[in-house]
């Protein structure tokens, strides 16, 4: 499992402005981007709609106002056909409110979905294409979890920073709203202090700013705490649902070797981090939790308290009175947007770090794999169809040589048998596959000839069985009697009759099985060109040596490169390249020859120390 990442970055702690700039700068980067991208007149018709929507939101919000002041001037009258009008003004009000709030939660959620699937798919494709999924686990910076990054934090993202925007947008409106309604129905007031008046025009406006100026700064100060406990929570949680998983997927191994106990003792570890973590967003939460709720409890009654000599000198109506109080809720509510978003923030912020880190640290290496220095495998093509591997130096992400001064060529139609050291055949197998680019020198593959990789031990998809042998093609690609043909060439002809049954597969099926069902993935592309790295390490000798006929029978002339090392396998080979480890670790060229085979049309070569 990957290290857990640094509980709070440099950006988050500081939060200095040019942080918060670059921050909003990366982020805009990547995801903004949809409002521009293919889905561009979409993603726009439900922005205006989602705007529009939010702009009738604040019209009701501002019908209300009037109406509750006439509610109560009805009220104060005693009159009861003014009452029952403003009975009847409410149904309206009550019936479109209801609508609005309806379709605004659909436009809301179908465009937080649509923007959440095209930054899935743009990080997702930018994860797996050119194998970058596999280079950036060797690779230095914080993208550990990127499926959970990628699962859980992009939703966040999206639907977080829909949702502040919405409210964002109706705070901006309702506070230029009701500022003016505020000052139209409050007024301005006169008061004394030892003989001397007074005069403060729109004075609850300015009490409303300070008052949610006093709270929204004292909830910014208690909110740091809470910023960087949610992203060291948020980072925890990732691990610890990582390590879960990573425990499933192994499940049988842990059992055989009975490693309950050390995966019982590392996720105890793992949750121990999560309570620390979660024991400072509470302190954190308590602290904002004491003051907003002194804050909140105390707004429905300030501005009644302010205002009420002035309904008791006969100078305000009741209804006045009400529709100011409303007025000043719903002004310092506006302004309070930053303190009673404080926490959907914080825990939007953390989430957009992960994927931005992940998505800087693909770019960094994308950066690194266009450098052409002396530090990069270089893959590429061959004039011809011959295999060709030049100076070939391998090495470890932090530079350590493992493999110096291999030069190859394998042409059409020859059969090359690796063994010796396993680590540094199964590196010579990534470095062909494209899967190592750590080193140096020159791997150039046959031009125009498909060539088929098989791993020791082969993917399988969960899904039905045809799925399974088709992958990584779609179910439907092939042929009923192609897949039945391959299912029988590689032994497996007991499963014709499921190619439509779901299971999963990777655990229905013995060792041997699964890497029947390669081989049998093999004989469907039939491809001129293959590369197996112990692909039959599960065989015992008699199912080895028939398996293998049945890959020359099927495919003659085929181009065969296998690391094995089994003995049976000789005998389908011509020549054979030796592997042997030296004294600093190295493979270097040189050595005594490695045992003829039968049948050998050219001299062995071994490598060692």
């Amino acid at each position: 499992m990957a290290e857990p990442a640094s509980a709070t970055s440099p950006e988050l702690a500081g939060g200095s402005l040019r942080s918060r700039y670059r921050f909003l700068r990366r982020f805009a980067h990547l995801a903004l981007a949809y409002w521009t991208a293919e889905e561009r007149w979409k993603a726009s018709a439900l922005t205006v709609a989602l705007l529009l929507l939010t702009l009738m939101q604040v019209g009701l919000a501002i019908w209300t106002n009037y109406w509750n002041g006439a509610l109560f001037d009805a009220l104060g009258e005693r009159s009861v056909p003014k009452f029952l009008t403003q009975i009847g003004i409410f149904a309206i009000i009550f019936i479109l409110t209801m609508c609005v709030t309806a379709i605004h939660l659909q436009v809301k959620r179908t465009l937080q979905v649509s923007w959440r699937q095209w930054l899935t798919a743009r990080v997702v494709d930018r994860w797996m294409a050119e194998k970058r999924h596999y280079h950036l686990i060797f690779t230095p910076g914080e993208h550990d979890n990127p499926d959970g990054r990628i699962a859980e934090d992009v939703h966040i993202v999206t639907e977080n920073a829909i949702s502040l925007a919405h409210t964002l947008v109706y705070s901006i409106f309702i506070l230029g709203s009701f500022i003016d309604i505020l000052l139209s129905v409050a007024g301005s007031t006169t008061f004394s202090v030892r003989g001397s008046s007074f005069y403060i025009p729109g004075y609850m406006v300015l009490l409303a700013f300070l008052y949610a100026g006093v709270g929204t700064g004292m909830g910014l100060v208690l909110g740091q705490p809470l910023v960087r406990s949610t992203n060291g929570l948020q980072t925890t949680e990732a691990n610890f649902r990582f390590a879960l998983a990573r425990a499933r997927e192994n499940s049988e191994s842990i059992g055989l070797l009975g490693g309950e106990r050390m995966e019982r003792l590392r996720s105890s570890r793992l949750f121990a981090d999560i309570r620390r973590w979660w024991s400072r967003q509470t302190l954190a939460l308590t602290w904002i939790l004491f003051f907003t709720s002194g804050y909140g409890a105390l707004l429905p009654v300030f501005p009644i308290l302010v205002m009420a000599p002035q309904y008791i000198a006969g100078t305000m109506t009741l209804g006045v009175l009400m529709q100011s109080a409303q007025a000043f809720q719903k002004l310092t509510s506006a302004l309070s947007w930053p303190i009673d978003n404080l926490a959907d923030m914080a825990r939007w912020r953390a989430s957009a770090e992960r994927v931005l880190s992940l998505h800087d640290d693909l770019q960094k290496l994308d950066e690194a794999r266009a450098k052409l220095d002396e530090n990069r495998i270089a893959v590429g093509k061959a004039v011809g169809e011959t295999l060709i591997v030049r100076d070939l130096r391998i090495a470890r992400p932090d530079g350590q040589v493992v493999l110096d001064g291999l030069n190859l060529q394998v042409r059409t139609g020859e059969r090359l048998l690796i063994d010796g050291d396993a680590g540094a055949a199964i590196d010579l197998f990534k470095v062909v596959a494209g899967l190592w680019p750590w080193g140096r020198g020159e791997v150039l593959l046959p031009a125009a000839s498909s060539i088929f990789f098989m791993p020791r031990n082969p993917f399988i998809p969960h899904g039905t069985l045809e799925e399974a042998l088709s992958y990584p093609d779609a179910a439907g690609t092939f042929s009923r009697d192609d897949l039945h043909d391959a299912l029988e060439s590689a032994g497996l002809g007991y499963l014709v009759t499921r190619l439509d049954e779901a299971d999963a597969w990777d655990r229905s099926l013995t060792v041997r099985g699964q890497q029947r069902l390669s081989f049998a993935r093999l004989f469907l592309r039939r491809p001129s060109w293959i590369f197996m790295q112990e692909a039959t390490d599960a065989f015992d000798a008699k199912s080895e040596t028939k398996i293998m006929e049945a890959v020359l029978s099927c495919l003659p002339g085929v181009t065969l490169i296998t690391i094995g090392f089994h003995a049976a396998l000789e005998p389908f080979h011509q020549r054979k390249l030796c592997l042997e480890r030296a004294a600093d670790g190295r493979y270097l060229f040189g050595g005594p020859p490695a045992p003829k085979l039968p049948e050998l049309s050219e001299i062995d070569e071994t490598y060692s120390g």
